[in-house]
């Protein structure tokens, strides 16, 4: 057995490289200076991300709106929700170097074990999937941002549902949700598995736990205020930007100017065709090839969709290619996204490429709607054949 393979079969030396990603960005945030995130403005640390996930809690506690500009703290607003303030003071609390690494820590070992822990995949495709995804990994983590977090939410709500493990699995969706609300979309994934009364009252348990959470420091006067504030920030947020998204993608590249509702009602039809394919709900491969539609759905269709968010997007790709039989296309698609998905936003390509070429074609996020497509028309109409496995590496 040669190096690489000792090294993929080896999850406690990829382990290792994930926590040294998550300490090695931590620390270079930390320690680097202050910075303006807009020509000419206010500065602020360089793990600004963090100090508003750790604001918030503050605010929380001393009865301020969770949603107002606090210029003087913080670059940017506070997105998620009340819930999510709340839950964050078990690191606000904590100076501000250990609070920030062990919240990156959390988000790079709750995606590894979720990686780990998905079924019917041997022990060498996980590190094959964990290995796509480093340099992804990387790239959030260095912005502090729970994207990594709900990426491994989403695959240990798969991994729990094949289990029949409706609790946990109902909990870590709805902790998506409470996170960034586009983790709504991955109740699609209910429709695929039997018992739906469990998964009704179990969902619907969590999701009044979550939402009534606040009430334990704020009265109920301002825990109705805060999700009114909450509701009106994210009505006005959608006609902010484009995002590296699809719509990102059409105006960059076609000079289309459309209307954000329309694309997105047409990703949502899309997205839903395939669930018509009722025969296919007990084959596995179908199943993984929908939650992978979901991960990259929830950020090629957000016009807020950063370089950090594409973490999510990645597992979804890596989860799609590493799931199923491999084919030529599905290899070259596989490629594209990591050179131009991963690898475009780092010094491995010129800054004046990157200015020039990368971020204004929104680049990055092109491979993974090219890949969506054919997830979508292999959810359709493929044959969905599982991958080779070594029986002796097989993990159910």
């Amino acid at each position: 057995m040669n190096a690489a393979n000792r090294f993929l079969i080896n999850h406690k030396s990829i382990l290792i490289v994930f926590l040294g990603c998550a300490i090695f960005a931590s620390l270079q945030s930390y320690f680097s200076g202050l910075k303006s995130f807009v020509e000419g403005g206010r500065l602020y640390t360089s793990y600004n991300n963090y100090i508003i996930f750790k604001q918030s809690f503050f605010h929380l506690i001393h009865g301020q709106d969770l949603y107002a500009d606090f210029v003087e703290e913080q670059g940017d607003l506070f997105k998620y929700s009340p819930t999510f303030a709340l839950i964050f003071s078990l690191l606000a609390i904590l100076p501000d170097v250990l609070g920030l690494s062990l919240w990156n820590i959390l988000n790079a070992t709750v995606l590894f074990y979720a990686v780990c822990y998905l079924p019917r995949i041997d022990v060498r495709t996980k590190g094959l999937i964990l290995v796509f995804m480093l340099v992804e990994l990387l790239t959030s983590v260095q912005n502090e941002q729970s994207n990594a977090l709900i990426a491994g939410l989403l695959l240990f709500t798969f991994g729990f549902l094949e289990r029949g493990k409706y609790w946990l699995a109902s909990f870590c969706l709805i902790s998506t949700i409470f996170i960034k609300l586009f983790g709504i979309v991955g109740l699609a994934l209910y429709l695929l598995y039997p018992n739906k009364l469990k998964l009704t009252y179990t969902t619907a348990f969590w999701a009044v736990l979550f939402t009534l959470l606040p009430l334990v420091v704020v009265d109920v006067n301002q825990f109705v205020f805060l999700y009114k504030s909450w509701a009106n920030l994210l009505a006005n947020d959608h006609s902010i930007s484009d995002g590296l998204s699809v719509i990102g993608w059409l105006k960059s590249w076609f000079g289309w100017q459309v209307n954000k509702t329309y694309v997105s009602l047409a990703g949502v039809i899309l997205f839903c065709l395939p669930l018509l394919r009722i025969s296919q709900y007990k084959n596995f491969v179908y199943r993984a090839l929908i939650l992978s539609s979901v991960m990259i759905w929830v950020v090629i269709f957000n016009h807020r969709a950063e370089s950090p968010t594409f973490i999510i997007a990645i597992a979804g790709v890596a989860l799609w290619y590493y799931s199923q039989y491999p084919t030529t296309e599905s290899y070259i698609l596989l490629v594209l996204a990591f050179v131009f998905t991963t690898l475009s936003p780092t010094d491995l390509f010129p800054k004046f490429i990157r200015n020039e070429w990368m971020k204004p074609y929104v680049i990055k996020a092109v491979p993974c709607i090219l890949i969506w497509a054919k997830v979508t028309f292999d959810l359709i109409v493929g044959k969905l054949a599982p991958r080779a496995t070594e029986p002796e590496r097989l993990e159910n």
